[in-house]
This record gives C-alpha cells, sequence and structure tokens, in this order.
C-alpha cells in the first residue's frame, strides 16, 4: 500500500463543516465527506455517493494495477479523442438563496461556501447563475429601471445587501467561478401586450419587448454588467431573456426566436461592442421541446441562419422541464461551432425532489452526465439554498421547490438533496478549461459514464449506476489500469494522475 499525503487541516475543516451542515436526524447517519489535496501520482482517488447514504461524499483511494488486466468490463480512455472544454458546475445564487445564506452564523456560512466552492478544500464548484432583476426567487418583484427612462438604472438592495455580498464572499473562496445571467422580465414601461396591437402591459408577467426599446434594453445590460464589474465581480455570460416561451411566471416576458435575433442583432450586440462589453450571449435557455411551439422549434438554429445575428451569440443554453435532452445533440450536429450549456433544473413536490432514493442517479444522468455527454461545457441547477418553507418565493412562482441544500429554520442544519451531490461529484473531478475526452469498452444497462483531461494533466471518470445491484469496472487510460466499483443506485467521481 502507497503512503497517502493528506492534509490534516483540511479534514479537520471538513468534519467540522460536516458537524454543523449534517442530514436530518432520521436519516442513516453518512460517513464524513473529507475533501483533502489532490492525489499524489500512482493514487486514484474515488469519491462516492449511494441513494441510501451509506456512502455520503464518502472518499477513498485505490492504487493503480500492477499488470495489465484488461476485461470485458475495461473502459479505455482515449486522452487523444477530445470533445469540449468544461466551463464549470454550480449552482444559481438567486435573492432567496443569498438571504438564506445571509441569515447563516458568519461562521458556518464560511465553512458551507468553502465546502461548496473551494477547489482544494471543498469540491470546487465553478459556475453560478445571477437573475438580472427579480426572478420567481426574489425578495421582491422588480426591475433595475421601474421608473421609466433608462437614466433610472440603479442596483436595488436585492443585489447590494444579498446578491453582491454574497457573490464577494464566493469570489474570494474561488476567484474563478463563472457568472451566468438572465432576466425574467424587461422594465414593465418597456413591454406590450403583443408586437401587433403594441399596448402597454403594466405586468411583471407575461408581455413582449417593444421594438421602440430595443436600444434602451441594450443599455440596461450594459448597466448591470457594468455595476457588478465594478463590484468585482466579472459576467462570463448571458441569454437575453430567461424562458422566452413561458409567459406564465411571476416574472416573465415572451420573446421567440425572431425577436431575439432582431434584438441581439440591432441593439445588443453592437451595443456590446460598442462599449467593450465580453460578456458571452447565449440564445434560447428553456426547454428542449419549446414548450412544444411549432413555430419556436429549433430556435437557436433559426436564429444563426441570420449571418448577421449569428456572429453575437456564442452558443445556446438548455433547460428540461419539458422535451428530451437528444435535442442537444441535434443541436450541435447542425451548429458544432456555437457552444451549449445547461443552465438550469428544479427539483420539487412533482419530481420527489428530496428523496435522494428517487432522484440521485436519475438527476446525475440528466442534469449532468446527460447533457455533458452531449456537448455541454457546463451545469448549472436552480437555488443553491432554500428554507424549510421552499423559499422565499414570489407569488405565482415556483412555491414546491427545494434548493440544492434546505436550511432548517435554525439557519444552521443544512439537508443536502440531490441537486448537491450531483454537482459536488462532477465538480470535483472536472475543473475549470478541462477537456472531455473519449472513451470506449465496456457498456452495460445501467452505466452511464464521462471522461475528462484537467489542464495539470490529471485524467476523471466519472460514472452512475442507476441499478440495484454494484457494477464493478477496470480502467485503463494507456499506462494505467485500476479497477473501481459503482454502487448500486449510486454515483462515483475517480480522479489520477
Amino acid at each position: 500500500m502507497k503512503n497517502y499525503k493528506v492534509n490534516l487541516a483540511t479534514i479537520l475543516a471538513a468534519c467540522a463543516i460536516m458537524a454543523s451542515c449534517g442530514d436530518n436526524n432520521d436519516e442513516p447517519k453518512p460517513d464524513t465527506p473529507v475533501v483533502p489535496d489532490q492525489p499524489q501520482t500512482g493514487d486514484v482517488r474515488v469519491l462516492t455517493t449511494t441513494a441510501n447514504r451509506a456512502k455520503d461524499l464518502t472518499q477513498s483511494w485505490v492504487e493503480f494495477s500492477k499488470a495489465d488486466n484488461m476485461s470485458p468490463s475495461t473502459i479505455r480512455i482515449k486522452p487523444d479523442q477530445t470533445f469540449q472544454t468544461i466551463d464549470g458546475f454550480g449552482a444559481a445564487i438567486t435573492g432567496s438563496t443569498a438571504y438564506n445564506l445571509l441569515k447563516m452564523n458568519a461562521d458556518d456560512r464560511a465553512k458551507f461556501l468553502k465546502e461548496t466552492f473551494s477547489p482544494s478544500e471543498g469540491y470546487g464548484m465553478s459556475y453560478v447563475r445571477i437573475p438580472i432583476g427579480a426572478s420567481d426567487f426574489s425578495l421582491s418583484d422588480y426591475t433595475l429601471c421601474d421608473t421609466e427612462g433608462i437614466e433610472n438604472f440603479a442596483l436595488t438592495d436585492e443585489e447590494t445587501k444579498y446578491i453582491i455580498p454574497v457573490m464577494k464572499e464566493i469570489l474570494a473562496i474561488n476567484p474563478d467561478v463563472k457568472v451566468m445571467s438572465a432576466p425574467w422580465t424587461a422594465p414593465r414601461w418597456m413591454k406590450v401586450n403583443n408586437l401587433t396591437e403594441l399596448k402597454p402591459h403594466n405586468s411583471w408577467t407575461g408581455g413582449q419587448l417593444n421594438p421602440k426599446y430595443y436600444q434602451d434594453y441594450a443599455t440596461y445590460f450594459v448597466k448591470w454588467i457594468k455595476a457588478f464589474e465594478n463590484e468585482g465581480i466579472k459576467i462570463y455570460g448571458m441569454t437575453p431573456q430567461n424562458e422566452p416561451l413561458n409567459r406564465g411566471n411571476s416574472a416573465s416576458m415572451y420573446m421567440g426566436w425572431e425577436e431575439q435575433r432582431d434584438f441581439v442583432k440591432n441593439a445588443l450586440g453592437p451595443k456590446f461592442d460598442q462599449e467593450g462589453i465580453k460578456t458571452k450571449i447565449y440564445a434560447f435557455d428553456h426547454n428542449y421541446n419549446y414548450d412544444n411551439i411549432a413555430d419556436q422549434q429549433s430556435y437557436p438554429t433559426k436564429i444563426y441562419a441570420d449571418k448577421d445575428a449569428a456572429k453575437y451569440f456564442a452558443g445556446a443554453a438548455y433547460h428540461n422541464y419539458g422535451g428530451n435532452m437528444d435535442e442537444l445533440k441535434n443541436i450541435h450536429a447542425a451548429n458544432p461551432e456555437k457552444e451549449l450549456v445547461f443552465t438550469e433544473s428544479t427539483a420539487g413536490d412533482w419530481n420527489d425532489g428530496s428523496n435522494l432514493q428517487k432522484r440521485l442517479v436519475d438527476d446525475m444522468e440528466q442534469i449532468t452526465l446527460g447533457p455533458v455527454n452531449r456537448w455541454c461545457r457546463g451545469s448549472i441547477i436552480w437555488n443553491l439554498m432554500l428554507d424549510s418553507k421552499r423559499g422565499p418565493y414570489r407569488p405565482g412562482g415556483c412555491s414546491t421547490g427545494f434548493g440544492a441544500v434546505d436550511i432548517a429554520d435554525d439557519y444552521k442544519t443544512i439537508k443536502r438533496n440531490s441537486f448537491y451531490y450531483i454537482m459536488a461529484h462532477i465538480a470535483v473531478a472536472a475543473k475549470p478549461d478541462a477537456v472531455r475526452i473519449g472513451t470506449d469498452g465496456f457498456t452495460t444497462n445501467g452505466l452511464t459514464y464521462t471522461a475528462f483531461k484537467n489542464t495539470d494533466g490529471s485524467f476523471a471518470l466519472v460514472l452512475s449506476n442507476n441499478k440495484s445491484e454494484d457494477i464493478k469496472a477496470t480502467v485503463d487510460d494507456g499506462v494505467h489500469h485500476f479497477s473501481v466499483t459503482v454502487p448500486a443506485n449510486g454515483i462515483v467521481s475517480t480522479s489520477w494522475k
């Protein structure tokens, strides 16, 4: 057995985290998650979680085999076969999430954020999503310019007292965290009932953007991005509209593909160029099935057909509330030069979202491994933290959802849901700017996996098993060999050099 060097201070810190952030007492008591230093050359670090919580982000090591033990159950890693570069994995920092975090004791919050975002002392989540103005998980209904006239733009208390302070704490832990952003609605004075009648639509819900305000709305985004960057928070990417085909959320606005094309081509893209804004623009940001609206099918591809518009779009973003994720492959095949990113999924009562036995492996396959294997550069789930009452949330918005973690009324006791586990497992393995690499060999019903090569030369293989029996596999990267067991209804992350 090799000698493994583990940072004792890191172990003690991780143990302290879990002492203050334990699961509910009526659940099996998990092993203490430990995220020590990166394994030394020759070690394979294994992180395991099972749906029954018998293993709960439990870390172990296996040794490389001394001989080539290739077998029919061998997964071959193919470093020379490369796919997309990885941006990161993480969760949304909504107004509600920030509010809950700031209700915690400062030391408890620091421990939780370090566990979540630190690349050396935690799981290294590296992607967050921030609403531009109100979402259905905000403390009030608002935009950044509720008084008519773009000169009245200003950040609100939700940004200055909640989201920005939390983001500063996160970036102090992990400066490489990327920020994706999206609006749920334009200011109401910019909205009309439809593009034919152009009657004022003084409502947070529904309506469409009045074309006469395209330039003002583009300026709105520029001002928001610059305001955050003045606080030290760089905005990596944005979409012009969250769920553009959803007219019914508490804050929402319809924006069909032709509208989005025209707004970005004629206003937002040129304004970004004029102002030197480098934030990436992503199209769509909604469901795989385009909400079954016939003329909105293949929404991003229709935009890309206009070359003058396409040049402003880095790619497209998707949610999984409808349709099949194979649509990602269709969009990539049609536009291989454009990026893809998965930007939202929510667990809730409708899918028994707090039941780890039911959700863990399915979420791993639907939100992380599946989208990544279909060309997504990263995945972001919705609220990082909600309270025991599923909020705060806005009337008319989602009232039956869960956070990646839920915090009890004492603002100390944390219950992790499947979303936290799936993001921890993939973030700890695939670091920002990693490249997804090829695999072949062992396939069997129930086993899903993907492999990465990180910028430090290390490899990672993340696997899930939705069967009721363990699956044992051999891994071969062309130089090293080792065996790993993926427990029944469990997920495993491995990493090695």
